[in-house]
């Protein structure tokens, strides 16, 4: 496959979870952990696909959200959310905002592989 996808969450477990579930499938999994620089991580990068947590230090995810949509660069980026929090007010701002994909905590790890392959593909 050879992408890159950009994994924007504070959770250790998380973050190693998801790298060893991507790379074994081929993807190049990048990291980052801050909220307040998670805009100019993704524009240096510019990765295939951005998989997003909700709650992080610095910023939300939804602010990060409206501000990858907002700019040229990366208005039409995969994002696919990740929170902990299910609340149908999660999903529906998460929609709003224009994430492609929004997923609760827990997940399993081919529900994962699944949703990245799928947003990969569009």
């Amino acid at each position: 496959m050879g992408q890159r996808v950009l994994l924007i969450e504070d959770e250790p477990n998380i973050i190693e979870a998801i790298r060893f579930i991507l790379s074994r499938d081929g993807w190049t999994v990048h990291t980052h952990s801050d909220g307040q620089t998670a805009q100019d991580r993704v524009r240096g990068l510019l990765p295939d696909l951005v998989i997003l947590d909700v709650m992080l230090p610095g910023r939300s995810g939804f602010d990060i959200l409206r501000d990858l949509r907002a700019d040229h660069a990366t208005k039409d980026l995969p994002v696919l959310m990740l929170t902990a929090r299910g609340q149908a007010k999660d999903r529906e701002l998460a929609e709003k905002l224009g994430a492609s994909h929004f997923m609760t905590k827990p997940f399993s790890n081919a529900e994962v592989l699944e949703h990245v392959r799928l947003l990969a593909r569009n």
